[in-house]
């Protein structure tokens, strides 16, 4: 069978998969039969083992919805979708059950910040005046910023760090609490202090925001990555404080997950 080639002009897709393992079915496995499920993950993710992708990620979930988490990146639409097949064909028919997926694309904002963005930034934030040597430097330091947050949102490299949380999210369309009916520079301007509180986190959260506006039930997926439970419950309690998000933000459900190679997740789970 061929598939078709299906790419965006810029940009990859995203798929986060939760699944329940049915412990029924699974007892009734023999041991072999358990370890060719695993060897078979570990054969998926070796070949999708990429920084940035294709790439196939493995979870256990911790905040019991669900037992295993995968999140899968490819370029290629169609490869991702036999991505998945191929990560459900690891596991013998009947194991398991998917109790939530969230598929979403790579993209850049529409509030990116421009080159007078930054000037202004460097003039309000670090307090430097236009035509300065010191003015001059931070602007070739925010530039090459700009160059590098573009592509991570993009075509992410995220670490490995042992914490991921996932959960999607929309912006509200409510009578006076309606996002989309104020105008551009407003919402720009909310969106930069939202930014601003972000980048507190610098260093203990890595985030990644991927658009699903008419391709899944909500707008975003929110991924963020971290070395402790701590950090992902501050950042999402500061931040909610914003206008951008007390007012206009709408959440769906948070699924918390630690990271785990395939022959620890097996441990981990029992199987």
């Amino acid at each position: 069978m061929t598939l078709p080639i299906v790419k965006m002009t810029e940009g990859i897709h995203v798929m986060h998969l939760f699944y329940r393992v049915d412990r029924m079915a699974w007892d009734e496995l023999s041991p072999r039969e358990s370890e060719a499920a695993r060897e078979r993950l570990e054969a998926l993710c070796a070949a999708n083992n990429n920084a940035s992708h294709p790439s196939l990620r493995c979870f256990a979930n911790v905040s019991g919805k669900a037992d295993l988490a995968f999140w899968l990146f490819h370029e290629d639409l169609a490869q991702l979708a036999q991505m998945h097949r191929d990560l459900e064909a690891c596991f013998p028919a009947g194991s398991i059950d998917l109790v939530y997926s969230y598929f979403s694309v790579t993209e850049l904002t529409e509030y990116q910040p421009t080159e007078d963005d930054l000037k202004a930034r460097a003039q309000r934030e670090f307090k430097l005046e236009d035509g300065t040597p010191e003015f001059d430097a931070k602007m070739e330091e925010l530039m090459a910023w700009k160059v590098d947050y573009e592509k991570f949102r993009l075509y992410p490299e995220l670490p490995d760090w042992e914490v991921m949380c996932f959960y999607p999210m929309l912006k509200k369309r409510q009578g006076e609490d309606n996002w989309y009916s104020l105008d551009f520079d407003t919402r720009k301007k909310l969106m930069r202090t939202h930014a601003i509180t972000g980048r507190k986190y610098a260093g203990r959260i890595s985030q990644l925001i991927t658009g699903s506006t008419g391709l899944d039930d909500w707008e975003w997926g929110v991924t963020l990555m971290a070395k402790e439970v701590a950090s992902v419950k501050d950042i999402v309690h500061e931040m909610r404080k914003d206008e951008v998000t007390a007012r206009y933000g709408d959440f769906g459900p948070f699924y918390i997950n630690l990271r785990l190679e395939p022959p620890v997740l097996w441990e981990h789970l029992g199987l």
